[in-house]
């Protein structure tokens, strides 16, 4: 099974930004990519996809991790984790937490999903 993953907008405000999506499940299913930097913008939009293919997908996370990028080692802004198995097609306002756990109010990942099964 393939999950394509097209990243939009993350809605975030820091000088440089990147995200980085991977997959948490089976050893076999793990993998990650990261997006490319975004600096000095208001709403990044990076338009960027990402697919994976998976052996698994019923046991698969999507996970989200956002950073601020530095020249050293980059800061926490926020992160999402979220099951393969409930994500559907199209356009998804996906909401940002801190380490804890806690909502982020008005932090929002703007993404559209395209989710295929191959034979």
């Amino acid at each position: 099974m393939r999950r394509s993953i097209n990243c939009y907008t993350f809605i975030l405000l820091f000088d440089q930004i990147v995200g980085q999506v991977s997959i948490v499940g089976v050893p076999a299913d793990c993998a990650k990519n990261k997006t490319r930097v975004k600096t000095d913008t208001w709403y990044p939009v990076w338009d960027e996809e990402f697919e994976f293919k998976l052996r698994v997908p019923e046991l698969a996370l999507l996970r989200i991790e956002v950073k601020d990028k530095d020249k050293g080692k980059d800061d926490f802004a926020g992160q999402t984790c979220l099951p393969l198995s409930e994500l559907r097609h199209g356009f998804r306002s996906v909401p940002l937490y801190d380490r804890k756990g806690k909502k982020y109010k008005s932090v929002t990942l703007l993404m559209r999903f395209k989710l295929e099964t191959l034979n």
